[in-house]
């Protein structure tokens, strides 16, 4: 299967070649440790532990909150200083347990202690990855326990690795293809075990050389992981267009993926889960790309969770002077931060620093009904209408014209030449179709 894709997109600069080549390297922990509620999709976790209360490396310190959530591990031994709202990249305060990090690195018992897949049953594969608190890791984070056992779990027969990372700039998952291939498969094999029917295919954008190559190595005696080589275009790694591309099948807002019978699963989810399963260890840290053209030294970085943004970019060598933007993610989706004193999450995926920013300064000008906007939405939807529903405060418009289907990758912004910041519109409008629904 070879250069697969979707109808529409763009392809913006992709500024991969800043890190693409920096092996992984390890940061360690620091002195203060914060570890937010709020790092999933759905219930924040509860609170296990007190102020006062010693903690060890690898000790569960939150519980999940719901079906919908996940548990918290710590990723340092410490004493629990606080509990307390703190703030998170998105600029909100949320609660959080804040350790201070004894440098002992004293882990649980049991931790980090082989495991056999031999003998593993289906339960027991979700029972672990839901334990283990691992969501998906390329920035939805749904949590991947629940993603593994769906409802039609026997119906199941495609499981999808996004191994696109389609996100300009970013390489971590790259580097983890090149350098843990290996527990990449590992992983995806213990997440076969959970869809008895199912086969794998990874998805991989063509500009990918040297990954795909290996992968092909490796896999060449394996009859249940094949790859798709995909054509490099954005957002080529959001889910319903992954959907597409490898399997011909069509998802909309109102179905998971489950219901078009696959499963999808991010590159770092599976590392994630190949250590929970073989290594009995929760999910407490992650691999980032700090790069762009405002840090002076581009890599890719192990990082311990709880660490703040600040103390990671000081490791990896600082900002340039001038640095205008620091955004948490990449250039299209990600979220420029307010500042750098917030902690490292389990859908961190980068620091990109900007010297120049491009969009500062923008004035918005009048539509001029050039139509670029549809011609880019991997949606098939008219952003040009769906931003004057918006502007005239007409939000059952907006919805009956497919204001929903939007999955807010920025393509119709990119491509305005206006400057008319149709993604955030879409944003604020799906908030009060959903706000109107929960009134009726």
């Amino acid at each position: 299967m070879k250069n697969k894709t979707f109808r529409r997109g763009v392809h913006p600069f992709g500024g991969k070649d800043y890190a693409a080549e920096c092996p992984i390297k390890t940061i360690p922990a620091e002195e203060i440790m914060v570890f937010p509620l709020s790092q999933h999709i759905g219930a924040p976790a509860k609170a296990v532990v007190a102020v006062g209360d010693r903690v060890l490396k690898g000790q569960l310190i939150a519980e999940a909150g719901g079906f919908i959530s996940s548990p918290i591990y710590s990723s340092v031994s410490g004493t629990v200083k606080k509990i307390e709202k703190r703030l998170v990249t998105n600029g909100s305060k949320v609660d959080s347990i804040v350790i201070e990090n004894d440098f002992q690195d004293e882990a649980v018992e049991g931790y980090s202690v082989d495991r056999s897949l031999e003998g593993l049953t289906k339960d027991d594969i979700v029972d672990i990855v839901k334990n283990a608190g691992i969501v998906g890791m390329g920035g939805a984070g749904f949590p991947t326990g629940v993603k593994l056992s769906p409802k039609n779990a026997d119906d199941v027969d495609t499981l999808i690795i996004n191994a696109a990372e389609c996100e300009p700039y970013l390489t971590s998952d790259y580097r983890l293809l090149i350098e843990r291939a290996g527990d990449v498969i590992k992983g995806i094999k213990a997440a076969l075990i959970a869809l008895p029917k199912a086969k794998a295919i990874i998805g991989i954008e063509d500009n990918k050389p040297k990954a795909i190559k290996l992968l092909k190595i490796m896999l060449e005696h394996e009859d249940k992981i094949d790859i798709c080589e995909l054509r490099t275009k954005y957002p080529q790694g959001g889910e319903r267009q992954l959907i597409y591309a490898v399997t011909g099948r069509k998802i909309n807002s109102r179905m998971l993926p489950a219901d078009a019978a696959c499963v999808v699963l991010n590159t770092a989810s599976c590392i994630a889960i190949c250590e929970a399963v073989y290594n009995n260890a929760p999910l407490i840290h992650r691999v980032m790309t700090i790069t762009g053209e405002g840090v002076n030294t581009p890599c890719n970085v192990d990082v311990p969770l709880g660490i703040s943004h600040s103390y990671l970019l000081e490791q990896c060598g600082g900002a340039k002077e001038g640095v205008t933007k620091f955004i948490s993610g990449g250039p299209m989706m990600g979220m420029a931060m307010s500042t750098l004193d917030v902690p490292v999450v389990k859908t961190s995926s980068s620091i990109l620093a900007y010297i120049k920013d491009d969009v500062a300064n923008i004035v918005e000008t009048p539509c001029i009904h050039c139509g670029r906007c549809a011609a880019a939405c991997p949606q098939r939807l008219v952003p040009q209408l769906m931003g004057r529903a918006i502007k005239a405060n007409n939000i059952e418009t907006f919805e009956k014209i497919g204001g929903m289907e939007c999955i807010e990758c920025g393509c119709c912004s990119y491509g305005c030449p206006a400057k008319i910041p149709l993604t955030q519109m879409f944003k604020l409008g799906k908030i009060q179709v959903r706000e109107l629904r929960a009134k009726k």
